[in-house]
């Protein structure tokens, strides 16, 4: 299995691909400063369909490439997402910060059509999925309706948070399966690009496993985007190109990231 975290400023996308090359794309977010945009990248890297599309954030910086993924006609075989929120309410929500976006009526367009039970799911070659979220309207605001999606592959497990909240995190915590996989987890993306809402110390408690942390976002603007000493002392580390020991890896300063997986090695590079 391969993950490539694509460098999308302050959004995130991941493409992962299973040893049989089916295909897990995580978000679709874009980078308005190079116009790199996973739509075109995944048309020229010769991929014909997406068997398993992840929104893991209902906001513009996890979607903004979806009506150009659409409009190459790339069939997507199934949407995930946290679907406890209706077509109707999420535009309610989405209105009450202004008009709504070209991506986001795409994104509603699938949230409406994607609604039938998965009776045939896509085989990803030994890469196992969990979701967690809260339901709606238990939340009512976007950051902690977020979807957390783990994948889990030759005993080595990844988690991608979307821009979960502390409040949100918390809730999670109730769930005994949910405390069991960050336990597990191996690398880490930070919730919420790594901003310091996103921070959570109960969840970092059970992080006991974590090698790597990856913060998906743009160069410093805020305060709150400086959490690496919260992130640092999570992850024990390990070796990045010529480094022998990184911890935090971050699309701003290292662009593209990549995950290699296979049985008995895995890294990223």
């Amino acid at each position: 299995m391969e993950i490539r975290i694509f460098d999308v400023e302050q959004g995130f996308c991941a493409y992962v691909i299973a040893d049989n090359g089916n295909v897990i794309l995580i978000d679709c977010g874009m980078n308005s400063s190079t116009g790199f945009s996973p739509s075109t990248y995944l048309v020229r890297n010769g991929c014909r369909g997406i068997e398993k599309l992840v929104i893991t954030n209902f906001d513009e910086d996890h979607i903004a490439d979806l009506p150009a993924l659409i409009r190459t006609g790339m069939p997507i075989q199934v949407l995930t997402r946290n679907n406890t929120i209706s077509g109707e309410a999420l535009r309610s929500l989405k209105l009450e910060g202004g008009p709504i976006s070209a991506a986001m009526e795409s994104f509603l367009s699938l949230h409406t059509t994607y609604n039938q039970p998965v009776t045939s799911p896509p085989n990803f070659a030994g890469v196992v999925e969990n979701f967690f979220f809260n339901p709606y309207p238990s939340f009512t605001d976007t950051n902690n309706l977020s979807l957390v999606a783990f994948l889990h592959y030759q005993n080595i497990h990844i988690v991608f948070p979307g821009d979960l909240e502390k409040d949100g995190f918390l809730e999670l915590l109730k769930n005994d399966a949910f405390k069991q996989a960050l336990r597990e987890t191996n690398v880490y993306v930070a919730s919420h690009h790594g901003r310091d809402n996103g921070c959570c110390e109960e969840v970092a408690n059970y992080l006991q496993n974590v090698f790597y942390v990856v913060i998906s976002d743009k160069g410093y603007q805020y305060d709150t985007q400086k959490t690496l000493p919260f992130y640092s002392r999570i992850a024990k580390g390990g070796p990045f190109g010529q480094e022998p020991l990184r911890k935090v890896l971050t699309t701003r300063c290292d662009g593209r990231i990549d995950f290699e997986f296979s049985p008995g090695s895995w890294g990223p590079r």
